[in-house]
């Protein structure tokens, strides 16, 4: 292909992706549109918290009681609610928590932590709204997993199969390829850094531990999730727990600088580039959307294959809320915490994200630090690719429909491995970037899609709230689509039968 064909591509992507994402220029841009995403994610967010009157506060503690019984909804083999949360978890958590958090912290000082909790509390009703629809407008499949999500909704919801499809396809491009390329680059480079291992020995690993899940489909990437996911989110929190409380006396100035920083009280360590609590604030919100996800259509492909326990579409936006919760408030807080009371940040040295984590871990345990980092990492870029995978599996057959859904769906395993071991051994700035772009339209599409079918979420919640109001609990809550005047038509019936 001509040079100046790719490089003249090249200048379009990132023109897109600087509208979308912005970029470290953005505030003195002359373009007031750059950083456009994180503005409409932000105020979707808070027009969907008041709408909802809080939910993320006012049923905090119901999400947790749903958790305790959140594993006893599966009948005939296929996904409980769990497990849905789980193969979420295991696509938001990965490198955004680790190296992520880094990042905010090295560009944009302490100060950022503050401004990616907000982004989570904000984003947790974003959450709710968008995995309750995927829940409602779900339909029924052959090997007992349920299959739903943006493009189900969008097509049945707004009767616009076009932006669906378009849905569908942009999803592919970044979460489906491009981001599992980019989670086998994070592990290869960290277990390069920490056991010296070549980057395509470990391409090899992952591709030969990756194939028999993806290939044992939907189920299996639950079932894989549902194990790895909440054993290492427990040590990795253990460990940070065990860092603040061996270094107690120093944790409330640590907690203090955040909140200072955020709002430009006082001078940050990081914040390279200088603009205070400017920086703060964007790498804050861009980091914790990238973490979190809430509202970029890619968790309510997992919250659709759930049979929950109540079995009412709300109790899927609450657990999904929940994951926001979990991903940020918690397990980016502990990335947070061992950075900043580790004292390792240098705004006059440059510093990779996952590198820094690791170096601030060793100023604890030794070089034991940079061995946990290589192996949590490790895990929670594993479970993130076959996370990945199960939303691109979702959204081919969506694409392809029944009669070529097998032959894409084999296509596509071979294409996911295939980039996981390109993306081990390869650094691909061009293909990363257009996976940015792509998915900043599909986050774009979605958030169009879930404001205007709002009122369809709200009522399911009012019709939950309503059956919890009365009492009534476990089977006792149930869903009737024909009680609602769009879902009547609009709904799978099938899915809602016992």
């Amino acid at each position: 292909m001509d040079e100046s064909i790719i490089s003249w591509f090249n200048q379009i992507v990132n023109y897109g992706v600087s509208i979308i994402w912005g970029n470290n220029d953005w505030l003195i841009a002359s373009n007031p549109w750059y950083g456009l995403l994180m503005f409409v994610l932000i105020g979707a967010g808070i027009y969907f918290t008041l709408i909802t009157r809080f939910i993320q506060f006012r049923h905090f503690g119901h999400m947790w009681k749903l958790l305790r019984a959140s594993n006893q909804g599966r009948k005939d083999g296929g996904i409980s609610s769990f497990e849905a949360l789980m193969t979420s978890l295991a696509a938001r958590v990965g490198t955004g928590n680790l190296a992520g958090v880094a990042i905010a912290i090295y560009l944009g000082g302490p100060g950022a932590v503050f401004w990616m909790w907000m982004t989570a509390l904000v984003g947790m009703s974003t959450s709710f709204i968008e995995s309750t629809l995927a829940q409602a407008y779900k339909v029924p499949h052959n090997d007992n997993v349920y299959r739903g999500g943006p493009a189900y909704y969008i097509e049945k919801g707004l009767g616009k199969r076009w932006m669906a499809v378009f849905f569908s396809l942009c999803l592919l491009v970044a979460f489906g390829l491009a981001f599992n390329g980019v989670q086998s680059n994070t592990i290869a480079q960290a277990t390069n850094e920490a056991f010296g291992i070549p980057t395509w020995m470990t391409g090899l690993v992952l591709v030969v531990l990756v194939a028999p899940v993806v290939f044992g489909g939907l189920r299996s990437v639950a079932r894989i999730a549902g194990k790895i996911v909440p054993i290492m989110a427990i040590l990795y929190v253990l460990l940070a727990l065990f860092i603040i409380i061996t270094n107690l006396s120093e944790f409330p100035a640590a907690i203090a600088l955040i909140v200072k920083s955020a709002f430009g009280f006082e001078q940050a360590a990081g914040g390279v580039i200088g603009y205070g609590i400017a920086q703060a604030i964007i790498n804050g919100i861009k980091r914790g959307l990238f973490s979190n996800e809430a509202g970029m259509g890619s968790a309510p492909n997992a919250a659709a294959t759930a049979k929950t326990n109540p079995n009412h579409p709300a109790v899927q936006g609450f657990m999904q809320m929940l994951g926001v919760f979990l991903d940020t408030l918690v397990i980016c807080t502990a990335t947070a915490s061992i950075i900043i009371l580790s004292g390792v940040v240098d705004p006059n040295v440059e510093q990779e994200g996952i590198q820094l984590t690791q170096l601030a871990l060793s100023q604890y345990v030794g070089d034991l630090g940079v061995v946990f980092v290589a192996i949590a990492i490790f895990f929670f870029s594993f479970t993130s690719i076959i996370a990945n995978y199960s939303y691109g599996e979702s959204n081919l057959e969506f694409i392809s429909g029944s009669k070529n859904a097998k032959v894409m769906i084999m296509i596509f395993r071979f294409m996911v491995l295939a980039m996981v071991f390109v993306g081990a051994i390869a650094s691909l700035p061009a293909i990363w970037n257009f996976a940015d772009l792509s998915m900043g339209l599909m986050a774009l599409t979605n958030l169009i899609a879930i404001v205007l079918l709002s009122p369809v979420a709200l009522r399911i919640l009012r019709d939950y709230e309503r059956q919890i109001k009365e009492g009534k609990t476990g089977e006792q809550i149930t869903f009737d689509p024909d009680k609602f005047v769009k879902l009547k038509d609009e709904a799978n019936r099938d899915a809602w039968i016992d």
